[in-house]
């Protein structure tokens, strides 16, 4: 197995902490009256309490940009950008990015902000609540290293959330020919929508179908299931677990975090 994530992370099997970002300017529920500056405070309040918690890295995501776009406006890019910049001497961990549901959009707001990795659909064609969602993941790639950003790892959700693979094909037969024409730094397995529990069976197809590849856990690892999870997945990505009461809305619970690293940590050994 490539043995970047030890190298990035410093750690086997490590927990990347989702700090989902509130509505930007144009979307639907951005808060005009409390502005940009409440989005930075909260999120400087979420991340603080996911480093203090011991996660082993962070991902930044627009997540309540809902309804999300495939094609994402540059004011979104612009106002990430400007987030992730004000925090950058508060982050001490390695980070990424996902710019929902945009790769490409992601990969320009990673090589602005130096996050070593992001997370996205690069390749498929699914039917889902987003509409046909059919990303060219040709383009993409070409894209990537004409912006000077080659090093960035590339996480492949290859079980969108909301969505289903337009043509029956078995999710093992998917992950092979995904590493075969692709060569993806990892891969993500999810449940249905953010929180929903990976199904086990379904990891354990991808990572035998394709061993030398890395694979996530990428939705609904929770205390109660996180030992057969990363059982099974070589990381997993954490984002509704850790918030008050575990739900998707809420804010992070530094208790919970670090409850939740505590186990980890332990099951490491």
């Amino acid at each position: 197995m490539a043995n970047w994530i030890e190298d990035m992370f410093g750690v086997k099997k490590p927990v990347i902490a989702m700090c989902h970002l509130g509505a930007f300017p144009g979307d639907p529920y951005y808060d005009k009256e409390r502005g940009m500056q409440e989005v930075i405070a909260l999120a400087r309040k979420d991340l603080n309490a996911l480093q203090k918690g011991g996660v082993d890295g962070v991902m930044f995501s627009n997540e309540f940009s809902m309804p999300y776009l495939t094609r994402v406006h540059t004011v979104t890019i612009a106002c990430m950008a400007r987030l992730i910049g004000e925090l950058l001497p508060e982050i001490h961990l390695p980070f990424g990015v996902n710019v929902l549901w945009d790769p490409a959009a992601s990969l320009d707001l990673a090589a602005a902000t130096g996050a070593k990795f992001v997370r996205e659909i690069f390749s498929g064609v699914y039917a889902s609540d987003f509409g046909l969602w059919n990303p060219d993941c040709g383009e993409i790639i070409r894209h990537q290293h004409a912006i000077g950003a080659e090093d960035v790892k590339l996480l492949f959700n290859i079980v969108p959330e909301a969505a289903k693979y337009l043509a029956e094909r078995d999710i093992a037969d998917i992950a092979r020919s995904t590493v075969f024409n692709h060569r993806p730094d990892a891969i993500c397995v999810s449940g249905l929508i953010a929180g929903s529990q990976t199904d086990p069976s379904s990891l354990r197809k991808v990572k035998d179908a394709v061993p030398d590849i890395p694979v996530f856990s990428n939705t609904g690892v929770r205390l109660e299931n996180v030992e057969v999870q990363l059982s099974i997945a070589d990381g997993a990505v954490v984002g509704t677990t850790f918030k008050y009461d575990e739900k998707f809305e809420n804010h992070v619970d530094e208790r919970r975090v670090r409850d939740f690293m505590d186990r980890v940590k332990s099951l490491r050994g």
